[in-house]
């Protein structure tokens, strides 16, 4: 990749210069400068004009495909064969000069690429037998240990196994301050170790890690993908039929061949046909900026039509993991204090997602030491059972009190009921074989979920939620941010059913999911988003556009960015072709000579690619966290 880019850079250079020379030569010849004999613009004809010739002729000899680089070439030889020396070079200089923009275009449009790239550290520091060596980072392992001293960025994703630090995870969370992490907590590669030193083992090494993810993502995007892109392609080859009929029919009328070959300069479709792809790169590039990657050239077209959004709740409109949100007692002797001290006691070996909540929410809130538990047990699908000092602890869920004959109060069960109606998860406690109580833990509302909801209601995007979860979490959650359309206990299928029941009716739909089992329905929906960073390899694929850091909120910006994209190339089309429509009349009457026309038509695809570039900036109404604002520690290295 690094190898393309800066074959680029020299090919950039290469044209910049031929640009300089041509231009100065065509001034030479303008103004007769020196009363040379021989004909200065024959310069900008070679440099410029010769590889639009070999281009053009190459694509219609090898792939029998008409573009617009036939057309031209076809004008510039046609300039040549009646004197017009002068126009041809011209022709060649303005066509050279909007190819140049087109590619910078692209270029600026594509640098999320380098971005992403140089996150990437060019070693690692390995840890084997207690000894230290530094490697290169494409040479990691799975399960080699590395070092990771502060300042340095992570080679590799992997889990940390001893050691305490802050990371700095913006470029993959979108997160604006540091996250404190431990030994078991995960890390990915490309994110900045902060402050402490830590050893960690390597889970993820290579092509799979989750920045050389996100680098394909950004590689694969390709406006060339766009349908319409095509059509406009379509156009050219029509438009290059009708010119060459239009050229002999004005020669024929007028007798005049300088009108036709006016003609042939400004028929070129150039205009027409940079309209689309420079739009849709310049797009793709503003979305990179905002940490989202346009993985089909044609989803800012899709997604411009779509009228609903469906969001899967788990890991989308919420963090995906469980929560702890209330502790009640109902024991007179225990508060609710006690009663968190001796549940996450009790529950300190647990694997248990639940069981690892209630541990993290007390050492999130307190410092006081926990008690060891003994004789721990984990009982599949019901809880856990263990000794904290004298005190022998259940729990779990009602099925594991009433098979120990442990009876769960009128008053627990009353209380409990409000929890579960808001979609909460009950752990029941039970205090040697009396119960006291229970924690209720649910799933986190991301906490721009409802500002994005009210974002795209304001723009009439209307939203669906489709969860595989009850009725009960699934009102809640909806209620909470404000969605009307549910549909709860989905299986794959039936998110896939009710998505193809809307676009039935012509309400295309996006669908935005992060889990495997949203695959189908990422595939069948209009558009598809997929959370990027904690999104399943599958759920990514199925996408159309991945959220690199499961940011939500920016949601309402790729809407706004997706329908100003095509304004933007709707109004380069009717630009192009208001422009050549009133160039032609005017080279038909005589009006337009081939030096006047080739400068008219060309300042017409000059003028679409700078409408086009406007879109690199384009801001919503809403500020997000972009790859501009993330550096790598050894950048200045």
């Amino acid at each position: 990749m690094k190898k393309s880019i800066d074959f680029f850079r020299d090919e950039e250079k290469r044209t910049i210069l031929f640009l300089i020379l041509s231009a100065i030569s065509l001034v030479i010849s303008f103004f007769n400068i020196w009363n040379l004999k021989f004909d200065m613009a024959w310069v900008a004809i070679i440099l410029c004009g010769i590889p639009i010739i070999k281009g053009g002729f190459k694509g219609l000899i090898q792939e029998f495909d008409i573009k617009a680089d036939v057309l031209v070439s076809i004008a510039l030889i046609a300039a040549v064969l009646i004197g017009e020396n002068f126009a041809a070079g011209e022709i060649a200089l303005i066509m050279a000069l909007g190819a140049l923009l087109e590619e910078r275009t692209v270029a600026k449009a594509r640098t999320g690429i380098e971005r992403l790239i140089n996150l990437t550290p060019p070693s690692a520091r390995i840890v084997c037998d207690g000894e230290e060596s530094i490697i290169p980072a494409e040479k990691v392992q799975v399960n080699d240990v590395l070092r990771v001293l502060p300042g340095e960025t992570i080679a590799a994703d992997g889990v940390i196994i001893s050691g305490q630090t802050s990371i700095d995870q913006s470029v993959m969370t979108g997160e604006s301050l540091p996250v404190d992490k431990g030994a078991g907590d995960e890390v990915s590669s490309g994110t900045v170790n902060q402050f402490g030193t830590f050893d960690m083992a390597a889970t993820k090494v290579g092509e799979n890690t989750s920045l050389q993810r996100m680098i394909r993502l950004v590689e694969s995007a390709d406006a060339s993908k766009a349908k319409i892109v095509g059509l406009a392609d379509k156009w050219a080859t029509w438009i290059v039929a009708i010119a060459l009929v239009s050229a002999v029919g004005t020669w024929i009328i007028t007798g005049e061949i300088i009108r036709a070959v006016t003609i042939l300069v400004v028929f070129c479709p150039c205009a027409l046909v940079l309209a689309t792809p420079t739009a849709i790169m310049a797009g793709i590039g503003n979305a990179t900026k905002f940490g989202i990657l346009v993985r089909e050239g044609d989803a800012l077209e899709k997604l411009s039509k779509v009228t609903r959004i469906a969001f899967d709740k788990t890991g989308t409109l919420t963090y995906g993991k469980p929560t702890v949100v209330a502790v009640e007692s109902f024991d007179n002797t225990i508060s609710s204090e006690s009663l968190l001290i001796l549940t996450a006691s009790a529950e300190q070996r647990s694997e248990h997602p639940l069981g690892k909540a209630i541990v993290s929410h007390f050492r999130n809130t307190s410092t006081i030491a926990l008690g060891e538990p003994q004789g721990f047990t984990m009982l599949a699908g019901r809880g856990i059972k263990a000794t904290v000092g004298d005190d022998v602890i259940f729990a779990g869920n009602v099925e594991l009190l009433t098979e120990n004959a442990i009876t769960i109060s009128q008053d627990i069960q009353e209380k409990a009921s409000t929890y579960i109606k808001d979609g909460c998860t009950i752990t029941y406690v039970a205090i040697n074989n009396c119960s006291v109580g229970f924690v209720a833990l649910s799933d986190t509302l991301r906490e721009d979920a409802t500002a994005m909801i009210h974002k795209l209601h304001a723009m009439n995007v209307e939203s669906i939620l489709l969860t595989g979860d009850n009725p009960q979490a699934a009102s809640h959650i909806a209620n909470n941010v404000g969605i009307v359309n549910v549909h709860a206990e989905c299986l794959p299928e039936d998110k896939m059913s009710a998505i193809e029941e809307y676009q039935n009716k012509n309400e295309m739909v996006c669908m935005v999911g992060d889990g495997i089992n949203d695959a189908p329905a990422l595939k069948k929906a209009y558009v598809g988003v997929a959370m990027g960073g904690i999104g399943s390899d599958i759920a990514v694929d199925a996408a159309d556009i991945a959220l690199v850091s499961d940011d939500i909120k920016s949601i309402p910006h790729l809407v706004s960015l997706s329908q100003r994209t095509m304004k933007t190339i709707n109004l380069n089309i009717i630009l192009s072709l208001l422009l050549n429509f009133v160039a032609i009349i005017l080279a038909m009457t005589g009006m337009l000579g081939p030096v006047l026309g080739a400068l008219v038509h060309n300042v017409g695809s000059v003028a679409v690619i700078i409408n086009s570039t406007f879109l690199l900036n384009f801001k919503s109404d809403t500020n997000y966290p972009t790859l501009d604002s993330y550096k790598p520690a050894y950048a200045d290295a």
